[in-house]
C-alpha cells in the first residue's frame, strides 16, 4: 500500500514539475498558490524554473491575485502565470 502511494507521488511531481516550463515555452496557464500569509514581492523565471520572492504578510496587507501574461511577438504563443495569496486569520 505504502509504495503505491508513493509511486503515484512521484509520477505526479514528475508530471507537475513540467507544468512551468509548458507555460512558458508552449502558452498555457499556470496557478502558483503561495502558502498561508505570504505576500509576493517579486517573481522571475530562471531557465526552466519559475523563482518568486515572498514575505510574511502585516496586519493591513490583504490577500490578492496577480497575472503575469507573456505574449510573443508573432502572437502564436502566449503563456500566463496566476499567483494567488492566502491570508488566514
Amino acid at each position: 500500500m505504502k509504495k503505491g502511494l508513493v509511486g503515484i507521488l512521484l509520477v505526479s511531481i514528475l508530471l507537475l514539475s513540467g507544468c512551468n516550463l509548458g507555460a512558458k515555452s508552449f502558452g498555457g496557464t499556470v496557478t502558483v498558490d503561495l502558502p498561508d500569509n505570504k505576500k509576493l514581492v517579486n517573481v522571475t523565471w530562471k531557465d526552466s524554473s519559475l523563482w518568486y520572492l515572498t514575505k510574511d504578510m502585516t496586519e493591513e496587507d490583504t490577500e490578492e491575485t496577480y497575472e503575469f501574461i507573456e505574449k510573443s511577438n508573432t502572437g502564436i504563443k502566449s503563456g500566463k502565470v496566476i499567483i494567488k495569496e492566502h491570508k488566514s486569520k
